[in-house]
């Protein structure tokens, strides 16, 4: 009996593999079945599956879903013990009912996620280039600062934003002050498979943020690939490949970058050293069909080294133009060190249940040490166009100087450990049920030394701090007042954090009636516990009730989806949340609080027989137990004492589809107005109050030469609030910065891609050579001001910091 049970055994061969969608992103619950057999299996979460067929026998092997259009493979012929790799990429079903198309909507359709082409994200021009480039294409996310990876989602602010990776939360730098020296993005696109984003109502299954989620897919290679990328801001490149009959499956990429090609090209003449590489991998290894390890790995180390030497910047008008030069002493040497590493585990129980564990350690040590002397004059620039000396000044009046020191450290240390899983409620037809949990402890042990001070000298006077009633009668009667820095931040604080945080949620997609519609109910806890040594413990509990509702009705000549999502959305503070602007820590900051309220619509429709599609959402945010910040280029400072309350609201609008047959393109329009009401004094404007947005990303190619493609990056913001001084009362100060436009322009030349079948590269899967500019109109966009004080005269004079001009880069792609 044991004979002929190990005989049969013997003449089996196996097949597996991972089924993937268009967009190349796993595919679950796919029958996977022998013809004319009951030897059948189904795809877990991951889109993988793994059947047992016998051998030495020709078969038919057939996968099949609901949302897709069967596909079957033919006259399969295996040998004995034989392994064989299926990776079937299936297309999403589509049913011809008379003239109307009718397609099937997934669940991030029905979930207001945006989904967006990781192959396009790669070519987008951009200072900046990655997946924080292509976000600010979306209505509703803002930037005003070309260097910087961060982003604000409808009128947030930069620290609102969730970013996973592969399920597992990844962290920015704390100290980063601006965008110059933040360098690479945390995400490595060349290794990205999917990328989703929301822009609020997301659901409960996502952490306890404010804003957005980013929810992106490494990639999970079936084959050996290869590729590169240079320019003359650096370069990346990447390797994946399988091992162990491609049981383990890897993907590693190195990205180096030197942003002197942006610095040097500003008006600020300095010796700039601006350096950033990093590491990543992401690792499988599927010890058995049921049972699949990763790990996830990132290295980064960003150097800044700023030895500015002189500077003049013009303004005024044309009739009474003015300059400012500014002659510089000292440098700025800034160092961020992360170490990031995570482990995760999937556990396949059944078709129906699948358990995860992930672990994670993030370590950060990170530097800011400066000390920068700046001397102030004023002049009149030469206004005579044929004169040699066109623009400069001959002559200069010495108004006062400023000394910036800083000795800033802080070393962070994050461990996490957490729990997910996922139960299908399997149904007949397209309407299966689906249960999420998860449970997540962390600590977070915080070390950090705020040393900061500035000195301000107008006119040979000691400026002292804005704040404070002395009374100053000289020369009359003497000024006996110590003399004290303008500004002055002195902290030393180690701090440690515990967290337990949770959720449950419930999803669930059928019919009512002939329309087909989707729900979600989830909720969220979130418990923390703040210790010091210097103040005594703290512990607070919040909880966040979420729901989604989608209906696609079965209208003959409309093809429309409708949405609505609400929430109350907490986000206890982090540890730069809980430091005051004195470097102070206060334990006792509470949650942030915002209920969303998100009303959508997606209408897909044809025009000139290319398929479009108008996304609108209207959204209304009331937020409470506020902490207001003041934004320094891209560096906050919070008031850690929730004494404000807030609203944010508005209307974004995008078109998307062929606007040039065979590519994608997209128009981005948005309104927003967001408020805040500092201990009842009135409602301002929050420093991310961007008001209107407009934005398009668009390919074209030359009809009779297809090799030649365009991409053209478009961005107009009207301007921020921020013109004010940063020290100032909000309630004094409502300037605003000039207006933000920007166009990147990028032209490639394609010898081998998916759709240009090259001899002389047959070796390539992909290469193309192109040059990019950036700001290709040259616009002076402004992201602070520099604020000179003149005692002679009584003025402040607000000099703009203006970002980069126009630059020329030169790029080449190459993937085996």
């Amino acid at each position: 009996m044991m004979t002929a049970s190990m005989a049969a055994h013997a003449q089996q061969a196996t097949i597996q593999g991972i089924i993937l969608n268009e967009q190349q992103q796993p595919i679950a619950n796919v029958n996977v079945n022998v013809q004319g057999t009951t030897i059948g299996t189904v795809s877990n979460i991951n889109g993988y599956y793994e059947i047992k067929v016998e051998a030495n026998t020709s078969i038919n092997l057939r996968f099949s879903s609901v949302s897709y259009s069967s596909l079957t493979i033919q006259q399969l012929l295996l040998k004995s013990g034989e392994i064989l790799e299926i990776n079937p990429v299936m297309k999403v079903a589509v049913e011809q009912i008379g003239t109307v198309v009718v397609s099937a909507t997934t669940d991030r359709q029905f979930s207001g996620v945006t989904t967006m082409d990781p192959q396009m994200i790669r070519r987008i021009p951009g200072a900046q280039p990655g997946v924080e480039n292509i976000l600010l294409s979306l209505p509703g996310v803002n930037n005003n600062n070309e260097l910087s990876t961060q982003y604000a989602v409808r009128g947030g602010n930069y620290d609102e934003n969730l970013i996973y990776i592969n399920e597992i939360e990844v962290y920015r730098p704390f100290l980063i002050r601006s965008g110059q020296q933040e360098g690479l993005s945390v995400v490595n696109t060349d290794l990205v498979r999917s990328v989703d984003f929301s822009a609020g109502g997301f659901q409960a299954k996502y952490g306890d943020k404010l804003s957005s989620v980013l929810d992106l897919e490494y990639r999970r290679p079936t084959d050996f690939a290869a590729g590169i990328d240079a320019s003359l801001l650096g370069a990346n490149a990447f390797v994946e490949g399988t091992a162990f009959a491609k049981a383990m499956t890897a993907t590693a990429g190195l990205r180096y970058r030197d942003n002197s090609l942006f610095i040097n090209s500003r008006e600020t003449v300095a010796n700039a050293v601006p350096r950033f590489f990093d590491a990543q991998t992401y690792i499988t290894y599927r010890v058995n069909p049921k049972f699949e390890l990763g790990f996830l790995g990132n290295i980064a180390i960003n150097s800044y080294d700023f030895e500015p030497r002189d500077r003049q910047t013009n303004f005024g008008t044309i009739q009474e133009p003015v300059a400012v030069v500014i002659d510089y002493q000292g440098q700025e040497e800034d160092q961020y060190e992360t170490y990031f590493g995570a482990l995760k585990a999937s556990y396949d129980v059944n078709d129906q249940l699948n358990l995860r564990l992930i672990s994670s350690v993030y370590h950060t040590q990170e530097q800011e040490h400066y000390d920068i002397l700046a001397q102030y004059g004023l002049g009149s620039p030469n206004t005579d166009i044929g004169s040699r000396d066109f623009g400069q000044v001959d002559f200069v009046t010495g108004i006062g100087s400023e000394l910036e020191h800083g000795r800033n450290d802080l070393d962070a240390l994050i461990a996490t450990l957490e729990h997910r899983g996922t139960f299908v409620f399997k149904k007949e037809g397209n309407s299966n049920d689906q249960l999420d949990w998860g449970i997540k402890a962390n600590v977070e042990d915080i070390r950090d030394r705020v040393r900061e001070y500035t000195v301000v000298d107008s006119a040979g006077f000691n400026v002292r701090p804005p704040e404070g009633n002395l009374r100053n009668d000289e020369p009359y009667t003497p000024f006996t007042a110590p003399l004290v820095p303008f500004t002055s931040i002195n902290a030393d604080n180690e701090v440690k954090v515990s967290r337990i945080q949770g959720f449950a949620q419930y999803s669930s997609r059928g019919y009512w009636g002939n329309s087909e519609i989707f729900w979600n109910l989830g909720a969220r806890f979130h418990n923390w516990t703040v210790n010091g040594d210097t103040f005594e413990d703290s512990n607070q509990t919040v909880f966040s009730p979420r729901g989604q509702f989608a209906i696609k009705p079965y209208w003959e000549e409309t093809d429309m989806l409708f949405r609505i999502s609400t929430g109350v959305y907490h986000q206890p503070p982090f540890y730069r949340e809980l430091r005051d602007e004195d470097g102070s820590v206060n334990p006792d900051v509470k949650a942030q609080q915002s209920i969303h309220f998100v009303v959508g619509n997606d209408w897909s429709f044809q025009w000139n027989d290319r398929p479009f599609k108008l996304t609108s959402e209207a959204y209304y945010k009331n937020l409470s137990d506020v902490n207001t910040y003041t934004l320094e280029n891209v560096r906050i400072r919070y008031r850690a004492n929730n004494n404000a309350k807030a609203y944010a609201y508005g209307l974004d609008l995008r078109l998307n589809g062929e606007f040039i047959k065979g590519t994608e393109s997209w128009i981005s329009a948005g309104y927003l107005k967001t408020e805040e009401n500092l201990n009842n004094r009135g409602f301002i404007s929050r420093p991310t109050d961007q008001r209107l947005k407009f934005a398009m990303l668009f390919q074209d190619y030359v009809p009779n030469l297809p090799q030649l493609r365009m991409y053209l990056n478009l961005v107009y913001n009207t301007g921020l609030p921020g013109g004010s001084p940063n020290y100032a009362d909000p309630y004094d100060f409502q300037f605003r910065l000039r207006d933000y436009r920007r166009a990147d322009l990028g032209i490639n030349y394609v010898f081998k891609d998916d759709n240009n079948n090259s001899k002389t590269f047959a070796n390539f899967d992909e290469f193309y050579i192109g040059a990019e500019i950036y700001n290709i109109f040259d616009n002076q966009n402004s992201i602070t001001n520099i604020w000179v004080r003149d005692i002679a005269t009584s003025r402040q004079i607000a000099i703009p910091n203006f970002l980069t001009p126009r630059v020329l880069n030169f790029r080449v792609v190459a993937r085996f």
